[in-house]
């Protein structure tokens, strides 16, 4: 095939979102999925509800290696296998490639393959649930933030930002996307933590007074990580008031976390984490890239992140243990 302006690896539910909204504004897409997905999408093409109508068919890739180049190669799928997907399209010819997958090791792996000056940072408050019928709902679209890892605001990374927005999932350039990236990673780790562990839809667990405390402690370790890294935090509040719960009274943090849950309540209430969707739905838990990354460099550093140590336990059990 031609090169794609954009190439899309995954077609879960935020990749499916990108794919059909682009297609939808005029762009070229190739979508590279697999399996039993591969089949709904090639008999179906792809189906948004929710907070978008839209029903349309895609140019659809089933093997890494039909991909050849492409203007901008996005990475949708889950965390777990990252390595060997990075591994496998090595080969394609890029301009800019980034990742709305969750965690931060995302960057690290897409550097190492296509190197850090073609290497775009990105993170997504915007969610979406591939259901059983093909369909995708579309929840929330606040904004994906993409970025220069340097901090450059580049002409080409603008017109990718440009032709995302166009197409109507909303987007940002910004200058500190590292910050972004980890600013919202030290977040979502106590999210999907208390996600896995209480089965709950996301304002229920963000609500309980004991649950949001367990997040403020894990958001806390998290801290604690980024600074050893040297890493400066942003309080754009895409998913808590960081400044409060990490610095104001563990009362003032517990309230700042069930004020998220009031949101969620009041905003996206049937809204259920990632993580707990891949529960459910018997899929492998996108903790080993995340959780187990940020253990792996707190033991690097020599930092003691206890909390996050247990929980991670608890859930690689949950994870094996579970029915399939």
């Amino acid at each position: 095939m031609s090169r794609p302006e954009f190439a899309i690896v995954g077609a879960g539910a935020l990749g499916s979102i990108l794919a059909a909204h682009l297609v939808r504004s005029g762009r070229s897409v190739a979508l590279l999925a697999r399996g039993q997905r591969a089949q709904q999408v090639r008999e179906q093409g792809l189906r948004i509800k929710g907070l978008s109508e839209i029903a349309t068919p895609v140019d659809l890739l089933t093997d890494p290696s039909q991909l050849r180049e492409a203007g901008t190669l996005i990475i949708a799928t889950k965390t777990p296998g990252s390595e060997q997907t990075m591994a496998s399209l090595r080969h394609v010819r890029v301009e800019r490639a980034l990742s709305i997958q969750n965690g931060v090791m995302k960057d690290e792996l897409l550097s190492d393959t296509y190197g850090r000056e073609r290497t775009l940072g990105a993170l997504a408050n915007t969610s979406g649930e591939l259901l059983a019928s093909g369909e995708v709902l579309f929840t929330r679209n606040v904004n994906l933030f993409v970025g220069e890892l340097d901090g450059s605001m580049s002409e080409t990374a603008r017109g990718i930002v440009q032709a995302i927005d166009d197409a109507g999932v909303r987007s940002m350039l910004v200058p500190d996307i590292v910050s972004r990236e980890w600013s919202k990673f030290v977040c979502w780790v106590g999210f999907v933590s208390l996600s896995l562990t209480t089965r709950a839809i996301t304002w229920r667990f963000l609500s309980d007074p004991d649950a949001a405390l367990l997040i403020v402690r894990l958001t806390r370790e998290l801290a604690s990580l980024a600074k050893a890294l040297g890493i400066a935090l942003t309080d754009d509040r895409a998913l808590l008031e960081l400044e409060i719960v990490l610095n104001g009274t563990d009362a003032q943090a517990v309230a700042a976390v069930q004020k998220a849950g009031a949101d969620y309540h009041a905003k996206a209430p049937e809204h259920r984490m990632s993580s707990l969707q891949d529960l459910l739905s018997g899929r492998p838990l996108e903790i080993h890239e995340t959780l187990g990354y940020a253990l792996r460099k707190s033991q690097e550093l020599g930092l003691s992140l206890p909390l996050l140590a247990s929980v991670y336990s608890l859930v690689s059990a949950i994870d094996r243990t579970r029915e399939r």
